[in-house]
């Protein structure tokens, strides 16, 4: 069985990862605007979603009550057509592929939140992100994982009253605690991917972090 890997010979595969109510996604549109402003195509995608398949899915396992094997199983396969119609695609045309969520989500919210087989999960994940491309015999992660790192409890209180919660949003605080345990346990097996934001910073500080993880990789001036 290989293991996982974030290298890949094509484009540049970056994702952003965190608890509801991190604010990671109000980052994005910002990064993909550096990424632009050099040349380069950038493609804005999520997880669960980013096809019209993955996007039903998506549905489902927001909305609709299910055990977490099934869970997995429908976001393990969400990713799969993903990878195959958007992100492979796009990493072989050289793009900047930025994702607001991936794997480690599945980590961190299945495996940690759910308490779901941590062992399942990662023989789910050979599966579905080994074998993208032909030549190439490793299991597909991203370059760099931005992980916006957010107490529990101010997550909440930014969450509150925003918007009605799907099933993931609507769970207990201590729930959330043990979905940033997950990302921390993934951050551990795999430091040199990761850069941990502190998300608890002002808007621009936070930006700005951002930024510096990704000139410090060289891939913006």
């Amino acid at each position: 069985m290989s293991t996982p890997v974030s290298h890949n010979p094509h484009g540049l595969f970056i994702s952003f990862e965190g608890i509801d109510g991190a604010g990671k996604s109000s980052h994005v549109e910002a990064l993909a605007e550096a990424f632009r402003a050099t040349g380069r195509e950038v493609v804005l995608t999520r997880e669960p979603g980013g096809t019209p398949l993955a996007e039903k899915l998506r549905a489902l396992v927001l909305n609709d009550a299910m055990d977490p094997l099934a869970e997995a199983l429908l976001l393990f396969a969400a990713r799969r057509d993903h990878i195959g119609q958007v992100i492979v695609p796009a990493l072989d045309r050289g793009a900047v592929v930025l994702c607001d969520r991936f794997t480690d989500a599945s980590f961190a919210y299945q495996g940690g939140g759910r308490g779901f087989d941590w062992q399942v999960l990662s023989t789910l994940e050979q599966w579905v992100q080994q074998r993208c491309w032909p030549e190439a015999d490793f299991v597909l992660n991203p370059a760099l994982t931005l992980w916006f790192d957010l107490d529990p409890a101010v997550a909440a209180a930014r969450l509150a009253g925003a918007r009605v919660p799907d099933r993931f949003e609507a769970q207990p605080a201590a729930f959330f605690e043990r979905v940033a345990a997950g990302y921390q346990r993934r951050l551990q097996a795999d430091p040199l991917r990761f850069a941990r934001i502190a998300a608890d910073q002002p808007l621009e500080a936070v930006r700005r972090d951002v930024l510096a993880a990704v000139t410090g990789r060289g891939w913006l001036p």
